[in-house]
């Protein structure tokens, strides 16, 4: 055959077998050993350490009952009952071993996610309240009139 021909069948398969070497020393050695199952044979024995490792940062609101009771039977009884507690007061990770990672968001933007009035047709069909923001008492925190744990209540 003439050069021509022999140089790019060189070239692709330099190319193939630096695939195949830089394949080698990247892939994990545990990777496909439980054979072709549900994850056709993409699993990698590993993961299953690396998963349990993984602390988890929701823990959801019955973890909250447990020493929030008041709170939460005052949010449950309320509009706001459907609304996990970890939406507004963020993720329980480490709580209550380190208090100061549960902050709590007071800010009239937190309120505003799911209360600000949409000017879109159709927009108020739902029960949810929207406000104008820039009309509603736009200086102040809307926590300071209204209770998030029960909005029906008028904090005084």
């Amino acid at each position: 055959m003439k050069k021509h021909v022999l140089r790019p069948l060189w070239v692709a398969l330099g190319a193939i077998a630096l695939v195949l070497t830089i394949r080698y020393y990247m892939v994990p050695s545990d990777f496909g050993v439980h054979g072709r199952n549900f994850t056709y044979g993409y699993h990698r024995a590993g993961a299953i350490d690396d998963w349990q490792a993984v602390l988890v940062k929701y823990k959801g609101r019955e973890y909250c009952n447990e020493c929030h009771d008041t709170e939460f039977n005052e949010n449950m009884d309320s509009k706001h009952g459907m609304i996990e507690c970890e939406n507004c007061h963020g993720p329980a990770l480490e709580h209550p071993d380190t208090p100061e990672t549960l902050e709590i968001d007071r800010s009239r933007g937190m309120c505003l996610r799911c209360h600000a009035k949409l000017d879109y047709p159709n927009s108020s069909r739902g029960t949810l309240i929207g406000v104008a923001p820039e009309e509603h008492n736009s200086g102040s925190e809307c926590s300071e009139c209204h209770n998030p744990h029960n909005p029906d209540l008028e904090n005084m």
